[in-house]
């Protein structure tokens, strides 16, 4: 799940970014230690990976508001994004479970997220977003669903026909075709609501980066 990034922080350091995100969120990544783990674990501590994930926070609560009981954070690689959701002071959140395919994941998002895991408010599972029963996993039915690597999945289509209707939800994709590990880019915004046909769209929004655009969809199903 590499989009491209800066010069990698050290390990065992903290975030830098040259430019950041205002608020809570800014807050909440100065927050955050970059934990040991596979080699290119600091990729998901880049500058574009943090400003994309700041930015789908921001207008989250800007649309959604900021009180959800489950959140469910697919393709939630190393826990970064649910570290900033329940670190951050403009949410309330029960509960994130971040599901990745990859079980290196886990042990380096419950590290990160290590506060959150004795609270039982985090967890990292490794799980097929592709075959995930939507409606209840482990007891938790989740209120809102965050996929910020639609790129990586081989039918985005498929995948978005097994959530349930009515459910909340935060999509991100992008037209990086030079990433080989990008199986699905798209090449703009009409592109992905033909993918996720939302029946209520409440958001549409592309960022430019210096590589590829990222573009995001908020509503529901």
């Amino acid at each position: 799940m590499l989009d491209g990034g800066n010069t990698p922080p050290g390990e065992g350091g903290r975030v830098a970014m040259s430019s950041e995100p205002g608020g809570g969120a800014a807050e909440a990544i100065r927050r955050l230690p970059i934990p040991p783990g596979p080699p290119g674990v600091h990729h998901a501590f880049s500058e574009n990976q943090i400003v994309s994930k700041t930015w789908l926070t921001d207008k989250v609560h800007e649309i959604l508001g900021g009180r959800f009981g489950t959140v469910y954070v697919l393709g939630g690689w190393y826990g970064v994004l649910g570290a900033i959701l329940l670190n951050d002071p403009k949410f309330h959140i029960g509960r994130v479970l971040s599901f990745d395919i990859d079980p290196e994941c886990v042990p380096v998002a419950e590290h990160l997220n290590a506060e959150h895991v004795a609270s039982d408010r985090f967890r990292a599972i490794t799980a097929d977003a592709c075959t995930l029963d939507y409606q209840s996993f482990d007891g938790a039915v989740s209120n809102l669903v965050i996929n910020t690597s639609c790129e990586h999945m081989p039918s985005v289509e498929a995948w978005y026909e097994r959530l349930p209707a009515g459910i909340s939800q935060a999509f991100q994709s992008n037209d990086y075709f030079d990433c080989p590990e990008h199986v699905n880019c798209i090449e703009d915004l009409a592109a992905f609501k033909q993918q996720v046909p939302m029946s209520k769209l409440l958001y549409e929004g592309a960022l430019q980066r210096k590589r590829y655009s990222r573009f995001m969809l908020i509503g529901r199903k």
